[in-house]
């Protein structure tokens, strides 16, 4: 049997498990207010739980990145999901703040593999020139589950309970191991269902000196970081991050604070954004795709889907400071700020396959995540304290951290290509 675009149907896969990871870490954030007022817990309790839960996940990108590239993108992605899936369940158990803590720490530390999975099995399945299309379509699932998150959330909350919420969406990353295992059998070179044409357009896709996979060791974490392309993913990584997670971890307290909003009105408006943001996942990819086929190289490609989208972050996040006096202007100003981070970050993501090979991707993907991840840590940190009277400052802050980021890559990274791998 041969399926035509296996390739989609591998992707497809790894966005429906994104779809299932923000919906189960999205859940405690939706639930919170109901919650929160159930076993008597403040939002410095919320505080403590949501940077338990980064902690876990910076460390999780590390070790994930490393697994994935020694066991594969198959069985990584079984044991990531399968552990993320029963933390997300376990979460129905929860009695107070060190309980539900340690349930975080197991959905952060397993729910970070999808990220270097992701980018790995990216670079395993896609040619060079389609690979931002890949990565859109999987951040297209972050966003995607951002916004059937609050509404589902919300309607399970109010009909079962947060606990029986928490079983039920524990329950669906489990059911996704079995088509994952019967899809993804082998890697392209090896697969009994490829068609050929497809193999070939794959194989032939990659960088000159890459048409094979590389099954040798990879480099070292201390090798990676002595080329300075590798800290431009990282310090723009370290930038950006913040934005997104700014969103997706606090807007629901936001706007409880705010707005007075209970876990209804919750469901009703946070969804809102991240339909700009899955837009602006697929965009990001598309346009850069059709630049490479237009003739530009793919360092010029990137690098303009990078400065378009650092654009729209910057100047949405100060008219969040000047124009959102309302929570419908508020939730639209933020797509747009989400549309332009989802534009630019997928080609920063696919990044590591641009410039390394085999098995060094995975590793320096979650070296990546792993830094944004604890400029995220300082930012949950500091939110409770500067947003007293208001959030102001917090945007002020992620806003002048977007210049930094798309400034790192321009300035680390000459040219966005294959690195000359130094004689060890």
């Amino acid at each position: 049997m041969k399926v035509k675009g296996l390739r989609w149907w591998i992707i497809g896969l790894i966005a429906l498990a994104t779809i299932i990871n923000y919906i189960d870490r999205s859940a405690l954030a939706i639930m919170w207010p109901g919650i929160s007022e159930e076993l008597g817990m403040s939002e410095s309790d919320y505080a403590i739980i949501l940077n338990v839960f980064m902690v876990a996940y910076a460390l999780g990108q590390s070790v994930s990145g490393k697994m994935y590239d020694k066991v594969g993108t198959k069985l990584g992605y079984v044991i990531s999901i399968f552990v993320w899936s029963l933390a997300s369940l376990m979460h129905a158990f929860g009695r107070g703040v060190m309980s539900i803590s340690f349930f975080r720490i197991l959905l952060g530390v397993s729910e970070a593999g999808n990220w270097p999975g992701a980018v790995k099995s990216n670079a395993e399945w896609f040619p060079v020139k389609d690979r931002a299309i890949g990565q859109g379509i999987f951040n297209a699932g972050a966003s995607l589950g951002s916004v059937v998150a609050p509404p589902l959330i919300a309607f399970l909350y109010l009909g079962f309970g947060w606990r029986t919420t928490f079983i039920i969406i524990g329950s669906a990353g489990i059911l996704w191991i079995i088509p994952w295992i019967v899809f993804n059998k082998k890697r392209p070179k090896d697969h009994p269902w490829i068609t050929q044409k497809e193999k070939k357009y794959i194989i032939s896709g990659r960088h000159l000196g890459r048409h094979k996979d590389q099954e040798g060791k990879g480099l070292g974490i201390l090798q990676i970081l002595s080329y300075k392309e590798s800290w431009a993913i990282l310090a723009s990584r370290f930038f950006l991050e913040p934005i997104w997670w700014l969103f997706v971890g606090w807007m629901p307290i936001y706007l409880q604070n705010t707005y007075g909003f209970n876990v209804k009105e919750i469901g009703m408006f946070a969804w809102v954004p991240f339909v700009g943001a899955a837009v602006g996942s697929i965009s990001g990819g598309v346009l850069t795709e059709r630049w490479v086929a237009m003739g530009q190289s793919v360092d010029k490609a990137r690098k303009r889907t990078i400065w378009m989208g650092g654009l729209l972050m910057f100047l949405g996040l100060v008219s969040t400071i000047l124009f959102a006096d309302g929570p419908t202007k508020f939730v639209i100003i933020v797509a747009v700020v989400l549309f332009g981070f989802q534009f630019a970050i997928s080609n920063i993501q696919t990044m590591p396959s641009d410039l390394f090979s085999g098995k060094s991707v995975g590793t320096l993907a979650g070296l990546g995540g792993t830094v944004g991840v604890l400029s995220v840590i300082i930012m949950n940190f500091l939110i409770p304290i500067i947003t007293k009277t208001s959030y102001t400052p917090a945007f002020v802050i992620i806003a002048a951290f977007v210049p930094l980021g798309v400034f790192a890559v321009f300035k680390l990274c000459k040219e966005i290509g294959p690195v000359e791998i130094k004689n060890q």
